[in-house]
């Protein structure tokens, strides 16, 4: 009874929110299985035309290069890092930027960005620390899965770091920016924030757009895509916003990255009453967003 009442609602949020969005249902655009070395996988980022993802939370530091068709890993980069809440990755020219800032309970005050040097080839030793914090928050007890300050997704732009976070509460996001030259613990600066009503598991951008992927409570998953109306400044115009499907079908999803190919979206293992998601792989040809 309690299956057929999941697939009963699972239905229903369906026909719910294609009336809302546009539908885009990525379970046909499937294109691997991860390993399950990845089965925790958090963001996906493209370094010198490579693909890179990465575990989070109390797995191992490492950085995975993938196969951008098969899934499947081709190199594995050892770090001396502790993964404490690893949650998105981004890059500039040389540097890899992995951004160790999950804060589901709300309460941490260690938030920090790796920036790694990479060649493509070896990660060198002189990995340096960005420390920062978010002025707005005052309060530190435990919320879990209710404050305002988690994060789980950012950006390299204009020689800024750009953080988007995490908000169970507002159901918002709010755009930070942080300078990579700072080393002492420094205040993020708030810019702008857009009610996405779902929360924000990662972002990309390329050619002037931002994409923005996450999830409800209520397992349904969702992608926006905001113009760049001036630079760095996304929320002024309303966004083109997708219904991809449900976290009971397609996974929890975590990852996204975009080049002229088109879109890629990777999920971590999802277990539901209905049984197991595995980590699976998507890719949506550009010419499939209208």
């Amino acid at each position: 009874m309690r299956k057929i009442l999941l697939l009963f609602l699972f239905v229903a949020f369906q026909i719910s929110f294609a009336q809302q969005s546009g539908f885009l249902k990525i379970k046909k655009f499937k294109t691997a299985v991860l390993s399950d070395t990845l089965k925790e996988n958090s963001g996906l980022n493209f370094f010198k035309g490579k693909l890179y993802t990465f575990n989070d939370g109390g797995n191992s530091s490492e950085i995975f290069e993938i196969d951008r068709t098969s899934g499947r890993i081709r190199n594995v980069f050892k770090t001396n890092l502790i993964n404490r809440d690893w949650e998105a990755m981004a890059s500039d020219s040389a540097n890899l930027f992995i951004g160790d800032f999950g804060n589901n309970t709300g309460k941490r005050k260690d938030l920090k960005i790796y920036k790694i040097p990479f060649d493509g080839a070896r990660i060198s030793d002189s990995i340096k620390t960005i420390s920062y914090f978010y002025p707005e928050q005052k309060d530190f007890s435990s919320r879990n899965l209710n404050n305002d300050f988690d994060a789980e997704a950012m950006i390299f732009l204009n020689g800024k770091i750009h953080v988007f976070t995490k908000e169970w509460a507002s159901k918002a996001t709010t755009h930070y920016i942080i300078d990579p030259q700072i080393s002492e613990n420094q205040p993020a600066l708030k810019t702008e924030t857009f009610k996405t009503d779902f929360v924000v598991t990662d972002a990309a951008y390329f050619q002037k757009k931002l994409y923005l992927v996450g999830y409800t409570k209520n397992t349904e998953v969702f992608l926006s895509v905001f113009n760049e109306t001036e630079s760095g400044i996304f929320f002024k115009d309303k966004p083109v916003k997708y219904y991809l499907g449900s976290s009971l079908s397609v996974g929890q999803i975590e990852g996204i990255e975009v080049d002229e190919n088109g879109i890629y979206i990777s999920g971590e293992e999802f277990n539901t009453p209905l049984g197991k998601v595995k980590p699976n792989f998507y890719f949506i040809p550009h010419n499939k967003l209208k």
